[in-house]
């Protein structure tokens, strides 16, 4: 069901394991890029009318409008199963507890007598948030991005989900209902490419935002390429990843179920362990077979995931090499199921979020640690982090310099425009000044 990688003996060149020995699911934006290029041009030309379309191409419902009714929040959240409900404010309660502790304050450096940088940080005035729809419903992914922009100061947000034929041209009710507890009355019922060049261009329905925030599928991460720039975005979501570091005191029950957590998601989703135990792995490999035989997505999502490319068993010679491994792959998730695992965990240095031990699997992440579960993936985890309140702040430098401030740094700045041949820089600040500065020719 699952490929192995045996890694034991190789050695490592000093720059790193080559990531192409890793597994990887294959995502080709590039190719997505011209198939979302003319839906993104005719939402930006037609606005709503063009949403309307696409939503009966594409989710095959038929709907006058985009903008969700405000009754039809009032409605859902009603009408919640009581249970749920109370799931996701204990989920909202928690990422407030530490999307709160992510806040920034500005600061005031006195750089010389009479010359100041203060760095403000302001949040971004306007965004778009996108919550996935299709083969499962994410009202968790509300909760992930409405709390980190709520935290941050947003005045203004909006959110997308796909309409669902089920639900008369509406979202799922459940991410209404997240929607009307987060206190976001601004949904709209659009999915794939359209929504985000719905948040990028403004429709009649919608203004445009700033930034478009939230995973989504190839399509998505392709609009977001495309309308980058225009807008800003949090990243590119590919497939959804987890990688588990694990040795002999692993338990290969808890192991496999959260390998099959994962690969739950989508048949291009990524479950990879890497360890130094050949029993380990094998004891997996045989509670592999006998879980996902009792899950259900069993055949349409999970065996195709698990056999796929993008997922496997990397054996390797020990810890050192092991962490060598999950470094050069820097998974969305990373759970660290070894001896001492918060001691390992300590020297990661590439992951979306780490989880340590044998009671902190990825799905607690997902919905209820206080943790963002917007992560990067693909690997780019190696130069990028996590949805957070920074996510959502711009950091603004206040320069505030008195005469004589500048006057004792002029010469240094009229050199430095010279030595850039840019002698317009240097004469602005020359003609601040009815003397020649100190440095002047």
């Amino acid at each position: 069901m699952i490929s192995r990688i045996d890694l034991r003996g190789a050695a490592f060149p000093e720059g790193g394991i080559d990531r192409d020995l890793l597994p990887r699911a294959e995502l080709d934006v590039e190719a997505a890029l011209e198939k979302v290029r003319p839906i993104c041009d005719d939402v930006r030309h037609r606005g709503t009318a063009a949403l309307i379309d696409y939503a009966r191409r594409f989710d095959g419902v038929t709907i006058e409008r985009v903008r969700v009714p405000r009754e039809a929040l009032t409605r859902a959240l009603t009408e919640l199963d009581p249970a749920v409900r109370a799931a996701l404010e204990e989920s909202i309660r928690r990422a407030r507890l530490v999307h709160r502790e992510q806040r920034r304050t500005d600061h005031t450096t006195r750089v010389v007598p009479g010359g100041t940088v203060t760095e403000r940080w302001v949040p971004v005035e306007r965004v778009g948030l996108y919550v996935p729809g299709g083969r499962s419903v994410y009202p968790s992914s509300v909760v992930m991005n409405v709390v980190p922009a709520q935290e941050a100061g947003v005045g203004s947000m909006a959110v997308a989900s796909p309409p669902q034929s089920e639900f008369g041209g509406l979202p799922h009710p459940t991410i209404l209902a997240a929607c009307e507890l987060l206190g976001v009355d601004e949904v709209y019922a659009a999915g794939g490419a359209q929504a985000v060049a719905m948040f990028a261009y403004g429709t009649e329905e919608c203004r445009p935002v700033s930034l478009v925030t939230g995973p989504g599928n190839i399509y998505v991460a392709a609009a977001k390429r495309l309308l980058k720039g225009r807008i800003g975005i949090d990243a590119e979501a590919g497939p959804t990843e987890i990688a588990i570091l694990a040795d002999t005191t692993a338990d290969p029950v808890h192991v496999a179920a959260d390998l099959i957590s994962q690969a739950e998601h989508d048949p291009l989703a990524a479950s990879v362990l890497v360890t130094d135990s050949e029993e380990l792995a094998a004891a997996v490999e045989k509670e592999l077979d006998a879980q996902v035989a009792a899950t259900k997505h069993a055949e349409e999502r999970i065996r195709p995931a698990l056999a796929g490319r993008q997922s496997g068993i990397v054996l390797v010679d020990g810890l050192e090499q092991g962490l060598a491994v999950v470094d050069a792959y820097a998974a969305e998730h990373l759970e660290i199921q070894t001896r001492d695992a918060a001691r390992v965990a300590a020297r990661v240095r590439n992951a979306g979020a780490v989880f340590v031990g044998p009671y902190a699997p990825v799905s607690l992440g997902d919905y209820a640690a206080g943790s963002n579960h917007v992560l990067p993936t693909g690997g780019c985890a190696c130069h990028s982090s996590g949805l957070s309140v920074q996510s959502f702040l711009r950091g603004i430098h206040v320069v505030d310099y008195t005469r004589q401030a500048l006057a004792e740094v002029a010469g240094h700045v009229v050199t430095l425009a010279e030595a850039e041949d840019l002698p317009a820089h240097g004469a602005a600040v020359k003609a601040r000044f009815d003397w020649k500065v100190p440095g002047d020719k």
